[in-house]
């Protein structure tokens, strides 16, 4: 394939990231959308109020006291469904749940997910329906012109799914047609034209989410799937009799973010600040470590 730049996120870059360049856990339903086992509750570092409380954020916050997310958790492990009650009653589980969890406790605030689609999450930012959006969500410079982005906390890394003796190689990936998750960076760089280092729009179609795109591969409708590894993992685990696997080597490599509203500085700042205690503390980590194991 083409060379993909490396993109950083603001301020920490690739310094600050976590690898999470691990496989997944869980994962075991045969039907597209895969589940995971729900991990045991664990309890990183005790978290402390972070400099920047509730009371300082209430020009900045949608709804006063409350810290409103927007997802689309249909992307494992960082935010799913979750089966029961899920991570402390929020009706979901994943790493992206259990930051903003706990981002939202450093902050003194009450987290209120709301689950839509990727492009959706976006817009709800941009649009003063949703303070954050954390779903496995990589700056890109687009997106950089409407939206704010924290400094990173994961790296994450694009691959490949093709069916099992498939011809599709990363070199010949643009001969083929390819299936992404609609708003997500791996449709913005595939559909760019060749001049850009992408394939041009009519090889790649945009799918409502990831486990859809999958099954289109699984029906023959497309040759290969690009997403996130970690979900591609669990992609491929949960429908391990339909043949799948993932291509050696990585697409392309980012960084994963947290955004807010553009210009939203109050509330970015204090973000950052929470969240680089989060990370110096271990708990990021320790939240990463309960959904992908190391290999």
């Amino acid at each position: 394939m083409k060379n993909m730049k490396k993109l950083l996120c603001v301020a920490l870059g690739a310094a600050l990231s976590v690898s999470l360049l691990a496989s997944c856990s869980g994962g075991s339903s045969s039907t597209p959308a895969p589940e995971t086992t729900t991990p045991a509750e664990t309890t990183p570092a005790e978290t402390t109020p972070a400099e920047t409380g509730a009371a300082d954020l209430s020009s900045a916050l949608i709804e006063d006291g409350k810290l409103i997310m927007s997802t689309n958790a249909q992307f494992p492990p960082y935010e799913l469904v979750a089966d029961g009650e899920g991570f402390n009653g929020t009706g979901f589980e994943g790493i992206d749940i259990e930051i903003a969890y706990a981002l939202a406790e450093k902050l003194g605030l009450e987290l209120v997910i709301d689950d839509m689609e990727f492009d959706s999450a976006l817009l709800a930012v941009q649009n003063n329906a949703a303070d954050i959006m954390l779903a496995g969500l990589s700056y890109s410079t687009d997106r950089d012109e409407v939206m704010d982005f924290s400094d990173s906390y994961a790296t994450g890394v694009q691959v490949v799914i093709v069916k099992e003796g498939s011809d599709v190689t990363m070199d010949n990936l643009g001969d083929y047609m390819i299936g992404t998750q609609r708003g997500t960076t791996g449709y913005i760089y595939a559909s760019d034209t060749p001049e850009n280092g992408g394939y041009g729009e009519d090889h790649v179609i945009a799918y409502d989410n990831g486990a859809t795109a999958v099954q289109e591969l699984i029906n023959g409708t497309i040759d290969a799937v690009i997403i996130d590894q970690a979900p591609a993992e669990e992609y491929v685990a949960a429908n391990a009799d339909a043949g799948l696997t993932i291509l050696p080597g990585a697409w392309v490599e980012e960084q994963y973010c947290l955004a807010v509203d553009d210009g939203n500085t109050v509330l970015l700042d204090a973000l950052n600040t929470a969240l680089n205690e989060l990370i110096d503390d271990g708990t990021v980590q320790a939240i990463i470590d309960k959904y992908i194991t190391a290999e």
